[in-house]
């Protein structure tokens, strides 16, 4: 069987007035005690930034407008076909505030939190370029990662 085309996905990097980054959990129900940016695989017929407008608001409950583009990371399964292309968007937030009782349709999505980049350095987070995205200029590329989980 041959392999799989890699899996797309939008992400957003979003600071808050205090220079804090917003962080969601990236497995559910306590799996694992990894973070990432918010965002998901992207559906065929939207564009990028439509898509992450709705993951964004699925997995956070906030109202987001879409910059520019600022890492691109990819990230595989050495011992399987997993292989995953995450594009990261620069994005503000225009309505909504976080709220612990929020629910994530899918229950992906259960724990959400703005960081400093100090307490960042303390989290176990994905990809390993996502606090030099977050908070410097420009465009990275992450090249391929092992998965972790």
């Amino acid at each position: 069987m041959p392999p799989s085309s890699p899996r797309l996905a939008v992400r957003a990097l979003i600071l808050d007035a205090q220079q804090h980054l917003l962080l969601v959990n990236a497995y559910p129900g306590g799996r694992s005690d990894l973070w990432c940016a918010p965002g998901g695989g992207v559906e065929r017929g939207s564009s990028l930034p439509e898509n992450l407008i709705r993951e964004v608001h699925e997995e956070t409950g906030l109202r987001i407008a879409v910059g520019a583009p600022c890492l691109v990371n990819e990230f595989h399964d050495p011992a399987g076909s997993f292989h995953q292309v995450d594009l990261y968007f620069r994005a503000t937030i225009t309505a909504g505030q976080i709220d612990p009782d929020w629910r994530d349709p899918e229950g992906i999505v259960t724990e959400r939190r703005f960081v400093t980049r100090a307490e960042m350095g303390r989290l176990r987070v994905k990809p390993d370029s996502l606090a030099a995205a977050a908070w410097g200029t420009g465009v990275l590329y992450d090249p391929l990662e092992p998965i972790v989980r």
